[in-house]
């Protein structure tokens, strides 16, 4: 394989092996599709990706993270639209994530529980309600919804968000999902959220749209989910035939954030988005919730190579990658694609360059600064704080 082939994932023709991966973008005020998001997404697409990410589509309102998060419905369908239109003529493909937040969600922003597979405290002091039955079947009904409305606004992929704790994510979690019922216990009923997830939205799309997921490896939190059921859960997904793909990803968005982006933890940034009564509590607690892991090229690739290696799935790696030479080995070693996130973000045409011959590493110094820009639209920092010449 070739980084700068066409290549397919599943119904869907890719210039190349390059994905954008979902990051939350921060410029949906309201939950709409603003011009500024769309103009994000088309500039991804003009550096050469060949198929950019939109993150993060709520299937419900309760399934938002907070009020601004943009909602599959008919009322987002006319900008989604619009922002299918705006990369199709970069010659991109675009994909979609769709979830539903669950323990993650914002509920006093919402207006509605957090939902989670038990009760109990976010570790940031947020009340957990427990899905009952009725609320699961509500919610695989909204995934499929949410995917017919994605599909006819244009978007090529689907993405199952299936990670960082988000309500499937926390459903695979034996720390979080403590039920005795048919949705918990063994790692078969802990999965079983995610495969009927997969199958309803598969049948809501058929075979016109790709379906993937974005999987935990391992939550980063003693006691979450580790390599071993990460391993089965996939192995389920597989064998069930609803998916085009597997995206390996890690970490907690409630606990342990920093185990999916390594390099250095921006505390202090953080902080200052928080009110200021927040800010001298999180200073206390911020080593904990936010620890530092030292930066590896690729640094998922050990447990994403013991994951596709139980599949017959593709698998996507992600984690820090930054030079081309890395990609060629991830492809070489049975790797479909290749997300990119940060280095994205510092220097969106960098496929291009890379396409050119051009080999140099992304600059990115995983100082990870752009993780609290979220709240005020996501961009590298150090570009913005370089003086024009």
């Amino acid at each position: 394989m070739q980084l700068f082939e066409n290549a397919k994932l599943g119904p869907v023709e890719l210039r190349n092996r390059f994905i954008k991966a979902a990051t939350f973008e921060g410029r949906s005020r309201r939950g709409e599709v603003t011009d500024d998001l769309i103009e994000f997404h088309r500039r991804m697409a003009a550096g050469g990706v060949a198929m950019t990410t939109v993150a993060y589509l709520a299937v419900s309102s309760d399934g938002r993270t907070d009020r601004h998060c943009i909602v599959l419905s008919p009322e987002s369908t006319e900008g989604l639209s619009r922002l299918a239109l705006a990369v199709h003529d970069e010659g991109a493909a675009l994909g979609a994530q769709l979830g539903h937040a669950g323990p993650v969600a914002n509920s006093r922003s919402n207006g509605a529980p957090s939902l989670a597979p038990s009760a109990g405290w976010s570790p940031m002091g947020q009340r957990l309600t427990e899905a009952t039955p009725d609320d699961l079947k509500r919610i695989i009904a909204d995934f499929a919804r949410g995917a017919e409305q994605a599909a006819e606004a244009g978007i090529d992929s689907l993405e199952i968000h299936m990670g960082h704790n988000y309500l499937i994510s926390s459903f695979l979690s034996p720390k979080l999902n403590r039920r005795s019922d048919d949705w918990g216990g063994t790692i078969e009923g802990r999965v079983r959220l995610a495969r009927e997830v997969a199958t309803a939205v598969r049948s809501a799309v058929g075979r016109q749209v790709a379906v993937t997921a974005k999987l935990n490896m391992d939550d980063g939190v003693k006691g979450g989910l580790g390599l071993d059921d990460a391993i089965e859960a996939a192995r389920l997904l597989d064998a069930d035939g609803t998916l085009d793909a597997l995206e390996l990803t890690g970490g907690s968005s409630l606990a342990n954030p920093m185990y999916l982006f390594r390099g250095e933890a921006p505390r202090k940034d953080f902080a200052a988005t928080l009110p200021l009564p927040l800010r001298m509590g999180f200073k206390v607690v911020g080593r904990h919730f936010m620890p530092s892991y030292p930066f590896e090229e690729a640094y998922f690739l050990p447990q994403a190579r013991a994951v596709a290696r139980q599949v017959s799935l593709p698998a996507i790696l992600l984690g820090g990658v930054t030079r081309p030479s890395t990609a060629r080995a991830a492809l070489d070693e049975g790797f479909s694609f290749i997300a990119l996130g940060r280095a994205l973000l510092m220097e969106p045409d960098i496929i291009n360059r890379w396409a050119a011959g051009d080999e140099a590493p992304s600059a990115c110094t995983h100082c990870n600064r752009c993780m609290p820009s979220i709240y005020t639209g996501t961009r590298c920092v150090l570009v913005d704080e370089v003086p024009a010449s």
